[in-house]
C-alpha cells in the first residue's frame, strides 16, 4: 500500500508536489502504484482551505477562484495504456471534524434569486453534521469525494477546449483556462489547463453520491499510467447539489486501483453493491440523459442478450434516471439500475 501525506493547515499551493487544480496531461504524478495496488490519498477541502471554520459570509466574496478544486494526485498505475478502462474501488473514506456549506453569489442553480452569500460551519461528530446556521437539521453521514478523474490527453485537451469556447460564445456558464490560482503555476499546465469544475468524459467534478464506501468508479484511460485524481470530499450531498455546495469537508481515501480488460469506455461508469450507473454530463440536461441511457442500454444488451427494445422496456420499467448535479456548467445525468436484471438469461 502506498500513501501521500499533505499538511492541510497549508494550502496547495504551499505544497504544490502533493497535487494539483487543473487537468493536463503535463502534470507529473507524484505517487506510482502497481495495478491492483492500494493507495491512501487525504485530501483537501474544495475551497482549498478559504472558508475555515473562522470565516464569515464577508470572506466568501475574496476567495480565490482559480484555486478551487484542489486534488490530491496524480496518481501513475503501472501498465495502464490509452484506451484501458481504471476501476478506482472505494476501500474506505474518512471525513474530517469541519465543514461548510456556502451560497456564493453568482453561483448556483437559482443564482439569480439568491445573492447575497450565506456560509453554514457544520461539526462532524458521530456520524452526523451539525450547525447552529440550520438548527434542529443533522445530516446522516454518506461520505464520497466530488472530484474523481484521469487526466485527458492533448487530442482531448484541444477538443474539449474548442468545445467550451464556443459554449463561451453561445452566452454559456464555462470556466476557461486561467493561471490565476493554477497549480502547477507555470507551463502548459496553468495556461491550457481545464478547470476541474465542469465534468467531462475523463470524469472530474461529477459529484455522484452513490460513490460511497464499497463502490466502483470506472474511467476511460487516455494517457499512460491513467493518472487519476481526488478531491472535493463530501460529507452528505442532495442530488442536484443545488446551491453549488455540499457538506465541504477534507476526506481521506483508500483506494484500489486495477485495470479492466473487459470492456471498453467512452464516458465514466460506476457500481455500487446494489447498482450500475451509467452518466453523462453536457450542458443540456436532455442531451445527458440520451447519452447516459443509451449507455444503460448496451450494458443490458451486453450483460443480458436482450435486444435493445428490450432493453429500453427494462430500463423504463426498473432504471432510474437521476439528475446528479445543475451548478457547474457541465450538468449531470445518472442513469441507476439493480444488478439483478443484469444476469444473463435470468431477468426479474
Amino acid at each position: 500500500m502506498k500513501s501521500i501525506e499533505i499538511d492541510r493547515g497549508k494550502r496547495l499551493q504551499a505544497q504544490p508536489t502533493t497535487g494539483h487544480n487543473r487537468f493536463h496531461p503535463s502534470i507529473p504524478p507524484i505517487v506510482s502504484v502497481d495495478e491492483g495496488e492500494e493507495v491512501v490519498l487525504p485530501t483537501r477541502d474544495g475551497v482549498d482551505g478559504q472558508l475555515g471554520p473562522s470565516t464569515t459570509e464577508a470572506d466568501i466574496a475574496s476567495m480565490e477562484a482559480g484555486a478551487i478544486h484542489p486534488l490530491t494526485g496524480p496518481v501513475f498505475v503501472k501498465g495502464a495504456r490509452a484506451g484501458d478502462v481504471l476501476e478506482v474501488e472505494f476501500l474506505d473514506i474518512l471525513p474530517e471534524p469541519y465543514a461548510f456549506t456556502a451560497i456564493v453569489p453568482g453561483l448556483g442553480f437559482l443564482r439569480d434569486l439568491f445573492t447575497t452569500p450565506f456560509l453554514v460551519h457544520w461539526q462532524i461528530r458521530d456520524g452526523w453534521a451539525t450547525s447552529p446556521r440550520l438548527p434542529g437539521v443533522r445530516i446522516p453521514a454518506a461520505p464520497f469525494m466530488g472530484v474523481s478523474g484521469v487526466a485527458p490527453s492533448m487530442a482531448q485537451l484541444r477538443a474539449w477546449t474548442a468545445r467550451e469556447n464556443d459554449l463561451i460564445s453561445r452566452g454559456g456558464m464555462v470556466f476557461p483556462p486561467d493561471v490565476t490560482g493554477a497549480v502547477p503555476g507555470h507551463g502548459p499546465a496553468a495556461t491550457e489547463g481545464l478547470r476541474t469544475l465542469p465534468p467531462r468524459e475523463n470524469g472530474g467534478n461529477f459529484d455522484v453520491k452513490q460513490l460511497t464506501k464499497g463502490s466502483k468508479l470506472l474511467l476511460p484511460v487516455s494517457v499512460d499510467g491513467a493518472l487519476f485524481s481526488t478531491g472535493d470530499g463530501h460529507f452528505a450531498q442532495g442530488d442536484g447539489e443545488v446551491c453549488v455546495t455540499a457538506v465541504e469537508t477534507g476526506l481521506t481515501g483508500t483506494f484500489r486501483l486495477t485495470l479492466r480488460d473487459d470492456m471498453r469506455l467512452e464516458w465514466p461508469m460506476a457500481e455500487t453493491p446494489m447498482h450500475v450507473i451509467t452518466m453523462a454530463f453536457d450542458p443540456d440536461l436532455d442531451d445527458c440523459v440520451v447519452i447516459a441511457l443509451r449507455q444503460m442500454l448496451d450494458l443490458i444488451c451486453t450483460r443480458t442478450g436482450l435486444d435493445r427494445y428490450q432493453a429500453y422496456s427494462l430500463a423504463s420499467l426498473a432504471a432510474d434516471v437521476r439528475v446528479t448535479q445543475v451548478v457547474n456548467g457541465n450538468k449531470g445525468i445518472h442513469v441507476m439500475l439493480p444488478k439483478r436484471y443484469l444476469t444473463r438469461g435470468k431477468v426479474e
